[in-house]
């Protein structure tokens, strides 16, 4: 007999049209749409065409007209200040409409495109928010981005207007916000009209009156802005990702379909209702920010939490449990890495004690690989749901989750579960085969994506089908290599570009990572590949130690080198590995093996630009070097 997820998988693929275009009945439109599913124009498909909607009515007037207007929407809550700020439904349409105004008088039509560049402050919620109302698009770009890399944002997006701040605020340190943006507007060809700095109490800032606006002056004359019906298939916003040629791919998002699937997840994959709280502890520069800390809870009406701090330092492994103890938080969403940093601060839990959990009761956790330990710990401690989910900055939403609004799944460590409904998984090798279960390949999705993916690159169609679309025909490349296994459940188990060689044998390092990390002394860790003249590659393990470890590091060395062999044999040629302090990550999370795989094997690196601590390196250098690598 099949179960309600079955059904509703079943359903999502068998009868695409049908399934959308009932959850589509939950989103407000001026007018219906006309088709569900245009796909009149090959491999370009529109959800939902035809339809008027507009995001910003859907996330915020719409509570408001239901009752909810004194319910908190938004709480702001910021230990690197002090500041803890709860705006209800009706607080927060009165600044987005008021905004929404100056922008309309300062010449922001529909299709016009803003650069939001912004810390973790209420005002870059609201600045996405009065964008979508006046149905202009947004491009947020993450305040931990260097000068270079905002002009190469600016100059594709070519925005009227940029909406920035005075300053961010990292742990203890001042970022000043207004002098690189400033560097970034003389680098980049393309001249905004203006700019519109909110001044922060911490660090104010001299303006330029040819081009600076100030925010807050700006705001005191402002009157009421109604909501501009868009067309579902214009765009809500750009959103750039790395590229492999070093230019940034702007994913673009459109507004119609980009609603209902996140609306339709927050109930059938987090499982979170109306009036309740959910936190995505990201940041909005990220996609997890856009679809989970603005849109997806404020479309469902929930209270969503942005949080202007750390894991950890702020001022300690407590600061989580802290927010979700204070803000009644009922589910939670974050970074793997994250509770890494914490594990190793308090390996033993005992913050955790300290706060009173009681309506907490699940937590996902995606952007880098959850490992086996990682998902124990938490679920030890905590004793909630604990999610592996998976998805892409192009796709908006979960791949591969366990659905817990639907049916919930045992979980297998290290698997991200099933396929979401609307996602057509397939596992293909290089030949564009299906593979069996338990094989690695190629992870992709059958065409059409559903509503909410991104239905091409910015002005950049090429790129799109080159990207993406080219390689398996009727299929979305994904990028990661995996396997079904013969449950169906998805095992991600590194980027396509992860898999190496070793004499002749694919291997993923992803899943050498995930032996690694069940050594009760590893904190975290990453496995690159170094260049071997015997075996083509051979792969080195990088890790870090939990606080406290009694063991010498070469006697944990050891454990891990059998580890791997017993795990996954001597074909694996795992005979190296280093502890170091820390490993490099980028201010979202991610680990920079493809860097630390560049510095090992003595090939020129640009210091990425999303990196937390670009001192790391010189770090991860020397500790190369006492390996003897890169060799001469």
């Amino acid at each position: 007999m099949k179960g309600e997820y079955q059904k509703v998988y079943e359903e999502s693929i068998l009868n695409p049209e049908g399934f959308w275009a009932e959850a589509s009945k939950d989103v407000h439109w001026y007018k219906a749409w006309d088709t569900v599913l245009d796909n009149s124009t090959p491999l370009f498909y529109k959800w939902f065409n035809g339809g008027q909607t507009n995001t910003c009515y859907n996330a915020l007037d719409i509570h408001i007209k239901e009752g909810r207007g004194e319910q908190y929407a938004l709480i702001y809550d910021s230990p690197v200040t002090g500041v803890i700020k709860k705006i209800t439904f009706n607080s927060l349409f009165l600044e987005v409409s008021k905004l929404a105004d100056v922008l309309s008088g300062l010449g922001v039509e529909k299709g016009d495109t803003v650069v939001i560049y912004m810390p973790m402050i209420p005002e870059a919620v609201i600045s996405m928010l009065a964008c979508a109302r006046i149905g202009a698009v947004h491009s947020v770009v993450f305040g931990g981005f260097a000068s270079p890399e905002l002009a190469t944002r600016i100059e594709d997006a070519k925005p009227k207007i940029i909406l920035s701040a005075s300053c961010g605020i990292e742990i203890d340190r001042i970022v000043e916000y207004k002098s690189l943006l400033d560097k970034a507007i003389e680098l980049s060809s393309h001249k905004p009209n203006q700019t519109l700095i909110f001044q922060r109490p911490e660090f104010e800032v001299k303006l330029n009156p040819k081009i600076d606006l100030d925010w807050q002056e700006l705001m005191k004359d402002a009157n009421l802005s109604e909501c501009v019906p868009v067309e579902a298939n214009d765009p809500l916003y750009i959103l750039y990702t790395s590229g492999t040629t070093g230019v940034p791919k702007g994913v673009l998002r459109d507004n119609g379909g980009h609603m209902v699937a996140l609306k339709w997840g927050m109930k059938n994959i987090f499982n979170v209702n109306q009036g309740e709280t959910f936190w995505a502890a990201s940041d909005v520069g990220w996609v997890v920010g856009h679809s989970y800390i603005v849109y997806g809870p404020l479309l469902q009406g929930c209270t969503t939490v942005l949080y202007e701090g750390k894991p950890v330092r702020t001022p300690d492994p407590g600061s989580f449990w802290r927010v979700i103890s204070e803000h009644d938080v009922n589910v939670m969403f974050t970074a793997p890495t994250a509770f890494r940093a914490i594990k190793r601060e308090d390996p033993e839990g005992e913050y955790i004690k300290k706060y009173n959990l009681y309506n907490f009761r699940s937590l996902f956790m995606a952007g880098e690989r959850l490992d086996p330990d990682t998902l124990h710990w938490a679920k030890n401690h905590l004793d909630v749901s604990v999610v592996d989910n998976w998805w892409l900055t192009e796709t908006g939403w979960p791949i591969g989750s366990n659905c817990l609004g639907i049916e919930e799944f045992p979980v297998k460590p290290g698997s991200c579960t099933k396929s979401v409904p609307g996602f057509n998984v397939h596992i293909l090798d290089d030949e564009g085969n299906e593979v069996e279960a338990g094989v690695t390949g190629n992870i992709t999705i059958k065409l059409p994506l559903p509503p909410g993916s991104m239905p091409t690159l910015w002005n950049n169609d090429e790129g799109y089908i080159k990207t993406y679309l080219e390689e398996f025909p009727g299929f979305f490349v994904c990028g990661d290599a995996g396997y079904k296994d013969e449950d169906d459940y998805i095992w991600v188990m590194s980027r396509t570009d992860d898999i190496i060689n070793v004499a002749g044998h694919r291997l993923s390092t992803g899943e050498m990572e995930e032996v690694l990390a069940n050594h009760p002394d590893v904190a975290e860790c990453a496995v690159i590949s170094v260049c071997d003249e015997l075996k083509g590659e051979i792969p080195i393990g990088v890790i870090v130690l939990n606080a406290g470890v009694k063991k010498s590091e070469n006697e944990i060395i050891d454990q891990i080198i059998t580890m791997i062999r017993n795990h996954i044999g001597p074909v694996a040629s795992f005979k190296i590995a280093t502890v170091v302090k820390r490993l490099p990550k980028t201010r979202s999370g991610k680990i920079l093996r493809g860097t630390m795989k560049k510095i090992a094997n003595g090939v020129k690196y640009k210091v990425p630009a999303t990196i937390d601590d670009p001192a790391i390196l010189d770090e991860i250098k020397n500790d190369f070097l006492l390996l003897g690598y890169p060799k001469v």
